[in-house]
């Protein structure tokens, strides 16, 4: 059978099965009472002819608990991004957009995607989970790169702290959730972007929405970017497609389906070398790669979501989803100045990733009566498998020198064979449950609980061996919220999460011996909306410990024990504010004091350091204001602290700040020109490093971007 074949066979069987489940529990339920009337999930109408107003405290963001509940009502730390505020302030991809929300900063690389996040003293992929549509992405190899951009985004929704008790293991510093725009019933509306830059940046984009029949009603998104780029032979290209249709086959039943497609060749840099220990600006530009370099990412997700409301009381969904993720590199990726300014090459590397996952996941949520009280709960299971196969040549060794002053080029070298090395799988199973009650008028508790059983198959293809093992994760959380007014909340949480200690398929046969290392925190806030609704504020403070590191044995250096610890405690907070004179203000901060409490390799005791990327301070602001009818401008900086690029912390980066502007003509009804200016001061500052620190990942120079946009 054609392996195609046999992925649609097994969406067909998944599917029967999710939609058995929905017809197995469609008993009668007992009435509730009007104001507990259950309908299926809230679907904003957008209006593609004017952009969506700011998320606020009293919108429910599903990313924080599947309950449907607000931000006022979950004892946990949420923020929201609507489309607005994400082009509003020049943000291109996701990164951009969630890392202007408290505490969350960026330290991507091509090695992990250009996506990877450090988030309450947590970094990479395997703290700081990222989410489509609510769709956990499986990471095989530390990259995860969808989605490619932010144009077909309706929304970003932030949890910060442990959420393995919401989906699965790899969740302790954050859950980021990008939710793309859905279709709408109603009047057909189109929106076209054409877009020209510096560095001859070009943008093509497309979205259209609206209704079809009077229950058929679909979206479509298209966007196409490319750019000759800021470093010597930096071009870079990438086109998105995304498409959804809807059928409202009755009052009560709703289909989903869903198709995004992504493809990018990202600019091929591999960051600068610093000189003598020192960053020399005269390098900016310098591109030391070969010539022949690739890196290539194509992404493809496809959903079926089935809302029910089976009852009055009770309703169910379900969603039946494939991903495949294409990685491609061929790089020279790691240099080091020598004396004479001379560039040495190394770490030569030719990787191909191929990766399928396919999963179901089916709710089930109660409007109900417990003691008396008023009560819902939501049950659910998650089963997913994924396939994960790698080539490589990890066993190069060689190496070569290029005059500091010049950009790198030539060819790529090798002297271990490209082949076939990894043959990997997991299938995980999780059973979970949520449940809201209100425990007085002004009290309520939300709790929930999850159980993870993975099982992991490694192939090692080159040695013809093979080795599994089985983990399990259990997880709950338990929060109190107390309404002191209907716009007041405050409340307390505590929560634990659970994470591999490497990326899961992709663990050694000696790695995976290892237990899931395990993380807890503490954590009170208080949240606000306020000035008739004009205006929120909300405050957290945390205390997190995560357990069973790996950590060396004092004694003996050669082995390994799983005792390490790591520890962080911090304050966020943040302010949006709509000011008379059509002003709009937005503030936020976060302190953070992350440490090893136990942690050594080989001969170095780590204790008392702080993780590599991880910044004790960073604050966001941007203020916007419109001019009458015709023009509004808005202009904002982004800060982030020092930070150490090694265990020891003798290596630090230093803190940057910076500040992007724009303006928009609003010259008819329905054409605006924009005109967007990023790192308006030119600032030169490293995101993060590699190499012990002694290769900077540069931030873009300024640049301008020029936009019309035309609806009808």
């Amino acid at each position: 059978m054609p392996p195609y074949s046999f992925t649609r066979l097994r969406l067909y069987k998944l599917q029967r099965v999710g939609l058995a489940g929905c017809l197995v529990f469609a008993s009668p339920a007992p009435a509730a009472e009007p104001e507990k009337v259950l309908s299926l999930p809230a679907t904003e109408i957008i209006d593609t002819a004017s952009d969506s107003a700011p998320i606020e405290l009293h919108a429910p963001a599903t990313t924080g608990s599947r309950l449907n509940l607000t931000p006022l009502e979950t004892p946990a730390s949420i923020s929201s991004l609507g489309d607005a505020q994400i082009h509003e302030r020049n943000n291109a991809t996701v990164q951009d957009a969630v890392t202007r929300s408290p505490g969350i900063t960026f330290i991507g690389t091509p090695g992990n995607g250009g996506t990877a996040l450090s988030a309450r003293g947590f970094t990479e992929h395997s703290s700081t989970m990222q989410l489509y549509d609510g769709t956990r992405l499986y990471v095989g190899a530390g990259t995860v790169t969808f989605p490619v951009d932010t144009w077909s985004v309706e929304r970003i929704d932030i949890l910060r702290g442990p959420a393995s008790v919401l989906y699965g293991e790899g969740a302790t510093g954050a859950v980021i959730n990008t939710v793309p725009k859905k279709p709408f019933e109603g009047e057909i509306r189109n929106r076209v972007r054409m877009g020209y830059g510096s560095d001859d940046r070009r943008q093509a984009a497309l979205d259209s929405g609206g209704s079809l029949s009077d229950s058929l009603s679909y979206r479509f998104n298209l966007n196409r970017q490319a750019s000759n780029g800021w470093v010597d032979r930096g071009d870079s290209k990438s086109l998105a497609i995304s498409g959804a249709l809807r059928w409202e086959a009755s009052d009560d039943l709703r289909f989903t389906l869903s198709h995004d497609h992504g493809d990018q060749e990202p600019q091929r840099y591999f960051g600068t070398p610093l000189v003598d220990s020192r960053y020399r600006e005269s390098l900016r530009e310098r591109n030391y790669n070969v010539d022949n370099a690739t890196v290539q990412y194509n992404d493809q997700s496809t959903r079926l979501v089935t809302d029910w409301a089976i009852s009055d009381s009770l309703s169910a969904s379900n969603q039946l989803y494939f991903l495949k993720t294409q990685r491609r590199w061929r790089n020279a990726e790691t240099y080091s100045w020598q004396p004479g300014d001379v560039v040495e090459r190394s770490d030569f590397i030719s990787i191909k990733h191929t990766q399928e996952q396919i999963g179901d996941r089916q709710t089930f949520t109660l409007q109900h009566s417990l003691f008396g009280l008023d009560s819902r709960t939501l049950v659910g299971a998650d089963y997913n498998s994924v396939r994960f196969a790698r080539k490589h040549d990890f066993g190069n060794t060689l190496s070569d020198s290029v005059p500091l002053g010049q950009s790198g080029g030539g060819s790529y070298i090798s002297d271990d064979p490209y082949r076939s090395r990894e043959g990997n799988r997991a299938r995980q199973f999780s059973l979970f449950a949520e449940n809201r009650t209100q425990l007085t008028e002004r009290l309520a508790l939300v709790t929930g609980v999850r159980r993870d059983h993975v099982h992991l198959d490694r192939d090692d293809l080159v040695e013809d061996t093979r080795s599994d093992r089985s983990l399990t994760g259990n997880n709950w959380r338990a929060g109190l919220v107390f309404s002191v007014t209907e716009d007041l909340a405050l409340y307390g949480q505590y929560a634990t999460s659970t994470e591999g200690v490497g990326n899961l398929l992709t663990l050694s046969p000696g790695q995976q011996q290892w237990d899931l290392s395990t993380a807890r925190q503490t954590e009170i806030g208080i949240k606000q909306q306020f000035f008739d609704n004009r205006g929120e504020w909300t405050l957290a403070a945390y205390h997190i410990v995560k357990k069973k590191l790996l950590s060396t044995d004092p004694a003996n250096p050669t082995v390994q024990q799983q005792v390490g610890q790591q520890s962080s405690d911090g304050i966020e907070a943040s302010l949006e504010l709509r000011l008379p004179y059509a002003v709009q203000l937005s503030a936020n901060a976060a302190l953070v004091r992350a440490e090893y409490d136990e942690f050594a390799s080989g001969l170095n005791d780590f204790q008392g350091n702080r993780p590599v990327n991880v910044p004790h301070r960073s604050a966001n602001l941007w203020l916007s204001k419109d001019f009458a009818e015709p023009f509004s401008v808005g202009a904002g900086a982004r800060y982030v602290g020092s930070r150490y690029a090694d265990n020891a912390n003798r290596v630090s980066v230093p803190s940057y700040t910076v500040v992007d502007a724009n303006v928009d003509w609003h010259l008819q009804k329905d054409l605006t020109l924009g005109l967007q200016v990023n790192n308006l001061l030119d600032r030169q500052y490293a995101t993060t490093t590699s190499n012990n620190g002694k290769q900077w990942y540069l931030g873009e120079p300024r640049s301008l971007f020029v936009t019309a946009d035309y609806r009808f």
